[in-house]
């Protein structure tokens, strides 16, 4: 399978938010269980966006954001759910995707099993911090280099184009231009399965 490379990441989020729509994300996590899917919705932040972590610049909290594209920008929310973003853009520039939801391909009872059995496959990874919890990612992934070979959470390309929409973001604060950017793009028809979708 072929790893996206840091030039994919080094784009602008609006840019690289739609051309996630179809790829695989893979997590070895902590259990060393492999899990994973395809992506199916996600969402881009820039800097100059005022519904972005990194509007007011640079905090302890995003730091992770302004790093080099290809990383992992992982935070906690709402005291209950972490949410994954891959960084983009230029080093010292606030850019990410936030990964909303993905179909499960691979590792679906691990995946179940993290989500205590209670729901159908379907609704395994139908919210960001679903998708976190059945993958297993938490802050010990913050800052990870997807690019890195040995690294533990991964993106790779798609093997089949999904048709996508965009619309405005969801639950998100910030000025009339922030609240009705297209920038959240979803997957229009079925993931394709795969070998390993059980």
């Amino acid at each position: 399978m072929s790893r996206l490379p840091r030039s994919f990441f080094a784009r602008d989020a609006v840019t690289v938010a739609r051309a996630l729509i179809g790829a695989r994300l893979f997590v070895r996590g902590p259990d060393g269980h492999p899990t994973g899917g395809i992506i199916t919705e996600c969402e881009a932040y820039r800097q100059d966006d005022t519904a972005s972590h990194s509007h007011r610049g640079l905090t302890a909290r995003n730091a992770a954001m302004f790093g080099p594209p290809g990383h992992a920008y992982v935070y906690f929310i709402y005291g209950m759910h972490f949410c994954l973003n891959v960084v983009t853009g230029a080093p010292g520039v606030g850019e990410a995707v936030l990964l909303r939801a993905l179909r499960p391909t691979h590792g679906l009872a691990v995946m179940r099993a993290r989500r205590g059995n209670r729901v159908a496959d379907a609704s395994l990874c139908d919210g960001p911090g679903k998708l976190c919890q059945a993958l297993g990612i938490d802050r010990a992934l913050n800052g990870i280099d997807l690019c890195a070979r040995a690294a533990p959470l991964r993106v790779h390309a798609a093997l089949d184009g999904l048709h996508h929409t965009a619309t405005p973001r969801i639950g998100i604060s910030g000025d009339a231009v922030a609240r009705s950017a297209l920038w959240r793009f979803v997957a229009t028809d079925p993931a394709p399965r795969y070998d390993g979708a059980r």
